[in-house]
């Protein structure tokens, strides 16, 4: 493939960051680090077909949906990011093994082969800074304002993962602080027919994860990483039934 330009995103592609509801008078801060699959046309679809790149590799299908329509019902300010996870993970630590994939499951993805430190760093400087930014702004500024604050992280898993089936219909996530998440887990149980991950299909670390230990652990902010099936919300009426059922029960949370 040919070496793309130093500039990654031209001025008339998305910009990395969406945000909505920004005066939203929640305490949550709603996030979603897979939101979109948008691939800069420089990468050349990173030498995918299109049927690669809407796959769950690419993003986290429904989740931001999901979390737009959390926030309009919470009057809560939602920051999504707009571009493939495969470009580069927002919610990896950038230089780590995972943060920009050269296999992703059982998927080789050849733009992401050999590339130079200037190449990476464009990817950095143009997505995952501009987003992460916006978070820890959004964050400082209730700081200051002396805000009551939690910080909810929307993602969607795959039913099936390399031939091994999940059972769970939703996953809660956290690593060292649980005070939110064991009262989502709590709340979620009581729901009829849901099975119910704690920690489960995935945990948070500081190695596989970014968002939930910078943003919410260095901060020592309630904070939750919510994890639903993506075969729930692929279509718009799943998404609005988990965007109500956590548009109310996330408010019991913070109680």
């Amino acid at each position: 493939m040919d070496e793309v330009p130093i500039t990654l995103i031209a001025p008339d592609e998305p910009q990395p960051v969406t945000v909505t509801n920004h005066d939203g008078r929640s305490p949550f801060v709603i996030v979603t680090d897979h939101a979109g699959k948008y691939l800069p046309r420089g990468l050349q679809m990173l030498g995918l077909d299109r049927a690669e790149c809407d796959r769950h590799i690419a993003w986290d299908i429904g989740a931001g949906a999901v979390s737009s329509m959390i926030g309009d019902a919470l009057d809560a300010i939602v920051i999504r990011q707009n571009y493939s996870r495969l470009v580069i993970d927002c919610n990896r630590t950038p230089g780590s093994e995972t943060s920009i994939v050269e296999l992703s499951e059982l998927t080789n993805v050849p733009g992401n082969m050999g590339l130079s430190d200037d190449l990476v760093g464009a990817r950095v400087r143009e997505i995952f800074h501009p987003y992460h930014d916006r978070i820890a702004h959004e964050l400082d500024r209730r700081l200051q304002l002396s805000r009551p604050t939690a910080l909810i992280a929307v993602h969607s898993f795959t039913p099936v993962f390399k031939d091994a089936a999940r059972p769970w219909h939703v996953g809660v996530l956290y690593n060292r602080d649980s005070r939110l998440a064991v009262k989502l887990i709590d709340l979620l149980r009581r729901e009829p027919g849901l099975v119910v991950g704690d920690n489960e299909p995935y945990s948070v670390t500081d190695e596989s994860d970014y968002t939930i230990p910078v943003h919410g652990e260095q901060r020592d902010l309630l904070h939750v990483a919510i994890e639903i099936r993506q075969d729930l919300i692929a279509d718009e009426a799943g998404q609005r039934r988990w965007a109500a059922r956590l548009a109310r029960l996330l408010p019991h949370t913070f109680q």
